[in-house]
Order: C-alpha cells, then structure tokens, then sequence
C-alpha cells in the first residue's frame, strides 16, 4: 500500500497495533517512513507527555522468542508499549536474508533448519494483539509479498510501501501536501513547481516538505502563486537554471544568454551549469527518438522519468532542434565539462555553446 492509501486508511480506520513500513519496488523513501511513524505514534498514545515512557526504539533486529516476550510484557507506567523495530529484516525475503548473511564467495550447502514453532506463534500474535502492545517494523528492504503474516497485515492496511517518488508521479505527493496545509497552488505556480522538480535528482520530499511549511507560514493566502513558488525555490543552482533551459528551447539566445551570465556573476559553479545544459540536450534527443517511435505528448513522461507536462514541453521543444547539431553540442559540453574543471577555459566557451543551441 502506498504512503497516500496508508495515511487514508489510517485516518478513517483508526491505528491497528502492529505494522511493517517497509521499502517499494523502486527503493526505499524515508521521508514516508518518519511520517508513518509520526502519525501511527500519534494514534496509539494519543497523550503527549505519555509517549516518553510508552515508545521504545530496537535498532536492530530481534529474533521471534525475544519479541514475543517485548510484546506479552504488560506495561506498569502507561497504558501502552509502542515497540518500534528498526532495521527489522523479519519481512524480507531469504534471498535478500541470504545475501546479506553469507559471503558471496560462499557456495557450502547449508542444512535447512527445523521448523520455527516460535514464528508461527509471532504470527498469530501480531494479527491478534494485546491491547496493552503494538510493534512498528521498519525496513530498508521491501516486505516479502509471499509470507503470509506480510499479505494478511496488507489486508488491514497495515504495510506501507514507502517507494522513491519519481518526477512524473510526485502529483499525488503534492496533492496530500497541500491538502495538508490547507492551500493549492495557481496554474503557474503548478508549472513552475513541476518544472523545478524536474531539476532535482534525487528528488528530496523533506526538502520539499520544510519549504512548503515556511511559506504557508509566510503567507495567509490560500493559493500559492508564482512568485511564491520562485521565492522558496530560485536559490537552489539546480533551478535557478531552468529559465535558461526554457529560453533554449525557445531558441531564444538573448534570454539565454543574460541568464547564464546572470548565473556566473552569482558564482553557480560553472561544471554544474554544464551539467544541466548537457542533460537537457539529452532530453531533446531522447524526446525525438521516442517520437519517432510514435510516443509523443504526455506519454513521454514515464520512458524520459519526467512529470508528463514538463516532458509534453520538451517533446514540442525537441521538434525544432536538427539531431546533428544537439549531437555536436554534447561533445561540445563534454570538452567544456573537462576545460572548465582543468582550467583550460574561461566562460566564453559556455556562451558559444549556447549560441549554438539557439542558432535558428
């Protein structure tokens, strides 16, 4: 179950008292993780000055007797024992198990271990918990599907697939952020975020998440506008640029070129810009190489990992550029990539590449 499934079910079903918040299919995305683990801590022990003694953190794994014994011990202070099982591989498949159990030279045969009453018993114990327990297991690896404790606690909604969000799917994300804060965002704003997403690699959703919170503080307005936007995000150097980029695909060189020098005065490290244009003329090729193949539009997003409206614009952008020259500019940037770092060269050959792209 995804980050947004689990939070609704957690809110119109209220806190059940064991859960598995584990990795998705893509990998693993902590921020989900420590809101997951805010709100089950939340709805368990819903008195502040209570959780102090209530939760208790293992760093490590626990094997099924010792856990067991954690879960049957009634509590004397509070009401409740919140256990949370960090690191917990008791969900994982073997095969992850195994790799990190034996060494990868290892081929002895091992005897297969006799059966684990215990864990049968764990099993039992965590669909039926005492009121006085619950136990949060969290874990790098993905949850194994096929063990049956992992598809019976999906069932109740308790396993979160806390997956990496993506440019093209991180819509969802946002919607529950704003929702959360009670605001939306205007057309332009939503274009200038998407865009300024599409920037950042990796995508940081605390990041995102702390600059939000500082403009809902900032502001009362219910909408968040443009000029919101650019205020949170123009001092990250990953999106300053991608006007820059904007105004090449535009072929527009004077835009272009004020902006990159704009940028060197405020001292962007130059191998940094590089990297940007060069990734941006990756796009264009890869937007016309697809749409010779028939893929055009919103449909680009997900083969370029792009939010489909930002790819949609790069596919109509790609149209106007001749594939020899955006070629000719990729070996251009990778000598510039190499001159800059080394001393070799001074900004010039950055505005003669840009040039370049917009020539017409």
């Amino acid at each position: 179950m995804d980050y947004g499934k689990f939070m609704a079910n957690l809110r119109q079903n209220g806190a059940r008292s064991a859960y598995i918040l584990a990795a998705g299919e893509h990998g693993l995305e902590p921020y989900f993780i420590e809101k997951a683990e805010r709100a089950l801590i939340d709805a368990l022990v819903p008195g502040e000055a209570e959780r102090q003694e209530s939760v208790q953190r293992i760093d490590s794994d626990v094997d099924t007797k010792s856990l067991i014994g954690l879960i049957d011990t009634v509590p004397f202070f509070t009401q409740r024992t919140v256990t949370i099982i960090k690191n917990s591989r008791l969900f994982a498949s073997k095969k992850e198990n195994a790799a990190d159990d034996e060494p990868a030279s290892s081929k002895a045969k091992t005897k297969k271990p006799p059966a684990d009453k215990s864990a049968e018993k764990l099993n039992e114990l965590l669909l039926n918990m005492p009121e006085t327990s619950a136990v949060i297991f969290e874990m790098s690896a993905k949850a194994d599907k096929r063990k049956k404790i992992v598809k019976e606690l999906d069932k109740l909604g308790c396993v979160l697939e806390a997956d990496i969000v993506r440019p093209w799917n991180i819509g969802e994300w946002l919607r529950g952020e704003l929702a959360e804060l009670g605001r939306t965002l205007d057309r332009e704003a939503n274009e200038y975020f998407m865009a300024a997403v599409s920037m950042m690699s990796p995508i940081s959703l605390s990041f995102l998440d702390r600059e939000f919170k500082k403009l809902a503080m900032y502001t009362d307005a219910k909408k968040f506008t443009r000029a919101d936007m650019e205020a949170a995000f123009s001092s990250m150097p990953e999106v300053s640029g991608f006007a820059m980029l904007d105004a090449i695909s535009a072929k527009d060189v004077r835009t272009s070129i004020t902006i990159l020098e704009r940028q060197m005065r405020d001292g962007v490290y130059l191998p940094l810009i590089v990297a940007n244009i060069t990734r941006h003329v990756r796009q264009l090729i890869e937007a016309n190489a697809l749409m010779a193949r028939g893929i055009s539009g919103r449909a680009l997003g997900q083969p370029m990992g792009l939010n489909p409206f930002i790819a949609e614009k790069i596919g109509r952008a790609a149209k106007n550029f001749d594939i020899g020259r955006l070629r000719a500019a990729l070996v251009a940037l990778a000598d510039a990539d190499y001159l800059l770092k080394t001393g070799g060269s001074d900004n010039a050959i950055l505005e003669h590449i840009v040039i370049e792209l917009c020539r017409k």
